[in-house]
């Protein structure tokens, strides 16, 4: 019965880590990352799917470039969760979780041309320096310069993914 009991009492454990920023700025800042996170991991995946299923005559390039920003996009993943925990926050527990946060569309179609699959990521990117840079403005109202820092190194990663799937996707 102890142990019963135990467990009840770590199950309504208070999960907020203690911080000077105050009530509101933790939850709202928590929420804003909480979204960006589900739209990271909407990219990751749809990333990680064109690189299964790139085709045609820059294969091998245009492969080594997904997979590359697949694993510095999942990367990213990890810190954005970690910084939900410092404010004091809970953050994301389920793929169902994630599809009730995400603002970046899934996209499973059977096939997609090489061509629109990198215009396709290019807009997503764009799309995601966006929300980090409103979740910026955020971070901003609040002065949480830790987390707006993060941020700017997220929206540089973004804009270089961007610039690199442009880049490939020209003709000639």
């Amino acid at each position: 019965m102890k142990d019963i009991e135990s467990a009840k009492a770590m199950r309504a454990a208070d999960m907020r880590t203690p911080s000077s920023l105050g009530e509101a700025a933790r939850h709202d800042i928590s929420a804003g990352l909480n979204a960006l996170l589900a739209d990271v991991f909407a990219v990751y995946l749809k990333t990680k799917n064109f690189h299964w299923h790139m085709s045609g005559p820059y294969f091998r390039d245009r492969h080594l470039l997904l997979d590359e920003q697949g694993e510095q996009i999942f990367a990213t993943t990890d810190d954005i969760a970690e910084r939900v925990r410092k404010l004091g926050g809970t953050t994301l527990r389920s793929v169902g979780h994630v599809a009730r946060l995400q603002r970046i569309p899934d996209n499973d179609a059977e096939f997609v041309t090489p061509e629109d699959m990198l215009a396709e990521l290019r807009e997503d990117n764009m799309r995601l320096a966006d929300y980090m840079r409103s979740t910026h403005a955020l971070c901003d109202e609040y002065h949480d310069v830790a987390t707006a820092s993060l941020l700017e190194n997220w929206i540089d990663e973004a804009e270089r993914r961007v610039w690199f799937l442009f880049e490939s996707g020209r003709n000639g």
